[in-house]
């Protein structure tokens, strides 16, 4: 499997990775949605707050995940928010999942990253070092149907402490219906 960063030559093909998983998984509405998201992400999002890695393998799209800055207006730390994550329905349950996240996680800690945080499930999410956070220590940028997803970690030595917001996620996810 290799990996790479190059998202504006593949940005049709990892939008329409992420739409047809997330319809795979949750549905027309939902795959709609992410796969819209994901074109905003590439289209929209300046360079330097965007990260996104790929899984590729003898010329196929295996998975995607994306990283946005997240800016909290009372703390220095720079923060990433990790979504939206997909591996193609067909190669789930292989670790592809893990591994890209695994690389992504070790790329921003390379690059001086202090967290990433996600919004997904404590229990799968849990694997690889998150933990859940409360609403009070990492503020989100918007309102939580789910605030037990809420979930980050610490990419330095550093303990995870209270991060001062209000936070401030990029315009793409600056949406209700995502959170």
């Amino acid at each position: 499997m290799d990996y790479s960063t190059d998202y504006t030559t593949h940005a049709e093909a990892i939008a329409e990775l992420f739409a047809s998983t997330f319809t795979a998984s949750e549905g027309a509405d939902e795959g709609a949605l992410i796969g819209a998201l994901a074109r905003r992400l590439i289209a929209e999002t300046p360079a330097e707050d965007l990260r996104v890695f790929t899984a590729w393998e003898d010329g196929a799209l295996l998975g995607g995940i994306f990283f946005t800055r997240l800016t909290y207006a009372g703390d220095p730390r720079t923060v990433f928010l990790m979504a939206p994550v997909a591996v193609a329905t067909a190669h789930q349950g292989k670790g592809i999942g893990q591994r890209l996240i695994a690389h992504g996680l070790g790329a921003l800690r390379q690059e001086g990253v202090d967290i990433a945080v996600t919004y997904g499930d404590p229990a799968f999410y849990g694997r690889i070092g998150f933990e859940p956070v409360s609403e009070a220590d990492l503020p989100a940028p918007q309102p939580l149907q789910q605030p037990q997803g809420w979930i980050a970690q610490s990419l330095t030595d550093a303990p995870l402490t209270p991060l001062r917001g209000p936070a401030r996620c990029v315009a793409a996810f600056d949406d209700p219906r995502l959170w």
